[in-house]
């Protein structure tokens, strides 16, 4: 596969293979004599500059075939590309004596520029950015790189040129740039926290291959023991065929993984010893100024890193302090913060100057989570978390308990306490949130952290327990209304409702849900209070015009319920009581399980009831015709488990004593 993700033309694996051949040639002549030593001309140079020429075209094809990072490859390529004139020239034009400085030296060393600029924007393109930290850590493994290559090459160097300026700077040219080739190699691998991947690991193999070469031929140059022909001349085209493979590695591998938060404590050891190596070099005088130099950067470079460490620590400290004590979703102070600040109120209490400690408990949340879904949830609690933020600043602090729990610290202040219950609500549609409160004044209530915390709770529960109180005062005036209007309603109501419990408790609904049925049960009907007597108690099949009348009575119901907050909820089942299963119900023609499961129970309950019940236009059925209808019904009007869980509910009230009955009702 090619960078792009498209297969590779055949072309393509009989490059790579020529050149795999070409470098296995060269090293077996040189190494074991393959061809003897009439073919050395051949191996040493038509074969030679034939390989390293074909590595430095398939670099340049790759940039210019492949949009993605192309002018890094390119300009690559053309390193690769002048290396290889050099030795051209070398070869075919000096015959191998070619004189000092000339046209060679000069393609040779063009080599560096152009390879310095293509791996920086290849690293520009990959590393799309990172730390401070590992950019000091590349930096410095950069300058240890460069100490250590000057103290072995730019000394040895130094000592044996002589001659013009030019031969001066031409031969200083070579140590220095192989020096910042091995630089720029240990930042890449740095930077990379010394994981590079695979197309990196070839460049910098291809690299080293390439400044060890040189810096070995510098050194026997310098000391005339170089001779032409052994394995030191294969580093050469083998670092442009690693070079040339690196090119063609898939972005995958070669993706560099940047891992900004976890910087390796190795690197500016490391270097730091490189540095103390340096200068004991120095001391002995071993080591040529410029490697000192380096190794000065270096010491000064890991010192900036250091500070630059304690920076970020000192950062990731308080991050982490503040995280702590911050609700992550809300960004309100969590509990561990409240205890924090209580403890300093308490500490700077003064009768005078009472402050108010108030818990809050949503109600209607978990409802509004079932319907809704939890993300949705999430985003209700946010809200509700900002503006009690806003309702108690700058007076007092906000906080977030757990779950749907809050808190406030305040003045002790009645409209105050009222504003933030007020905000901690919110109504919609199909929902209503409110919430219940416990406040303790301190110090006057409590004089403990814990003390304050357990009367605040206390009373938030007293006040959670009375909302069913609440909710059927709300609901006891609509039923006498009812009853006033229909009288014979109040016993349909009451059959419907024990029923709906009965069947509710068989399917496991307790607390809240199974309290909200009950409402719903007895106030299914309250939207008939719209509805004329005349069509009401029409003795004759109702025309389209009245069932339209008819139809529109759950909306209202659930209107006359949202009036009241504390009935929101019980008004969405009361909507839903007549949806069918199969979905042709109304008013929202849901269908299966989308109907609320409460509606659902009063649907078949309400049906079964007024079967056996006398009606203006119809006599009665017995409780067995009742349930053979239902059972007809099921999967097409009810759901089929609820009609099975209602038939059950029958036959055993139907074997139990009326008395018990009575009782369990």
């Amino acid at each position: 596969m090619n960078p792009g993700g498209r297969p590779l033309p055949n072309l393509t694996w009989v490059w790579r293979a020529s050149l795999i051949v070409g470098v296995a040639a060269l090293a077996a002549h040189i190494g074991f004599g393959l061809g003897g030593a009439g073919s050395d001309h051949f191996f040493n140079r038509w074969l030679y500059d034939a390989v390293e020429l074909l590595a430095a075209l398939g670099v340049i094809v790759r940039g210019i075939a492949i949009p993605r990072e192309r002018w890094a490859w390119i300009l690559i390529g053309s390193a690769l590309l002048a290396t290889t004139g050099g030795d051209v020239l070398f070869d075919h034009v000096y015959d191998g004596n070619p004189p000092f400085p000339s046209p060679a030296d000069a393609l040779y060393l063009a080599f560096y520029p152009a390879c310095y600029l293509g791996i920086g924007l290849l690293l520009r393109d990959r590393i799309s950015r990172f730390s401070a930290s590992i950019w000091l850590d590349g930096v410095t493994a950069a300058a240890a790189a460069a100490a250590v290559a000057s103290a072995v090459l730019v000394g040895v160097v130094v000592n044996s040129t002589h001659g013009s300026t030019l031969v001066v700077l031409t031969n200083m040219a070579y140590p220095i740039g192989d020096v910042l080739l091995l630089a720029l190699v240990f930042f890449v691998f740095s930077v990379t926290n010394w994981r590079p991947g695979r197309a990196w690991a070839l460049i910098a193999a291809g690299l080293v291959a390439v400044s060890i070469g040189d810096g070995l031929f510098l050194y026997q140059t310098a000391t005339n023991t170089y001779a032409e022909g052994t394995l030191l001349d294969i580093s050469w085209p083998l670092s442009l065929a690693l070079t040339a493979f690196a090119a063609w590695q898939k972005p995958g591998e070669a993706r560099m993984r940047v891992l900004e938060e976890r910087t390796l404590l190795g690197t500016p050891i490391a270097c730091g010893l490189v540095a103390v190596a340096v200068f004991a070099g120095c001391a002995a005088g071993a080591v040529d100024p410029i490697a000192v130099v380096f190794a000065s950067i270096t010491v000064l470079l890991i010192l900036a890193r250091t500070a630059l460490t304690l920076r970020e620590n000192s950062a990731l400290l308080e991050l982490s302090r503040v995280e702590a004590l911050t609700d992550s979703l809300t960004g309100l102070a969590n509990r561990r913060k409240l205890l924090v600040d209580l403890e300093r109120e308490l500490e700077d209490a003064r009768e005078t100057d009472p402050r108010l400690l108030a818990l809050f408990d949503l109600n209607g949340f978990k409802r509004y989570n079932d319907t809704f879904g939890h993300p949705a949830g999430d985003a209700l609690l946010a809200r509700l978390a900002g503006k009690l933020a806003d309702a108690v600043a700058p007076f007092g602090s906000a906080y977030r308990m757990g779950g749907d729990e809050f808190c406030v610290i305040i003045p002790a202040s009645e409209p105050l306490l009222a504003r933030a219950t007020s905000a901690l609500s919110e109504q919609g549609e199909q929902f209503a949130i409110t919430s219940a409160y416990g406040a303790v004044t301190i110090p006057g209530e409590a004089v403990s952290v814990s003390d304050a915390l357990r009367a605040a709770d206390e009373r938030l529960y007293r006040e959670k327990d009375r909302l069913p109180t609440r909710r059927s005062a709300a609901h006891e005036p609509l039923l006498r209304t009812l009853a006033e209007r229909e009288p014979e309603l109040r016993d349909h109501v009451e059959d419907v409702t024990l029923l709906a419990l009965a069947v509710g408790r068989v399917l496991g609904l307790e607390g809240a849900d199974l309290e909200d049925m009950r409402l719903a049960a007895e106030l299914h009907d309250v939207g008939k209070l719209a509805i004329p007597d005349a069509i009401l108690q029409k003795p004759a099949p109702l025309d389209e015009s009245e069932w339209e009348f008819i139809r529109k009575h759950t909306l209202i119901g659930q209107r006359i319920l949202t009036g009241a907050p504390a009935l929101a909820s019980v008004g969405t089942i009361v909507r839903s009581t007549h949806e069918r299963w199969d979905g042709t119900g109304y008013p929202d023609g849901l269908a299966g399980e989308e109907i609320p499961l409460a509606a659902r129970i009063i649907a078949v309950c309400d049906a079964f009831s007024a079967i056996t019940t006398s009606r203006p236009y119809r006599v009665a059925s017995t409780e067995e015709q009742a349930i053979a209808e239902l059972r007809r019904c099921a999967g097409g009007q009810f759901d089929p488990r609820l009609v099975d869980t209602l038939c059950a509910v029958l036959d055993e009230r139907a074997s139990t004593p009326a008395n018990v009955i009575a009782i369990a009702g």
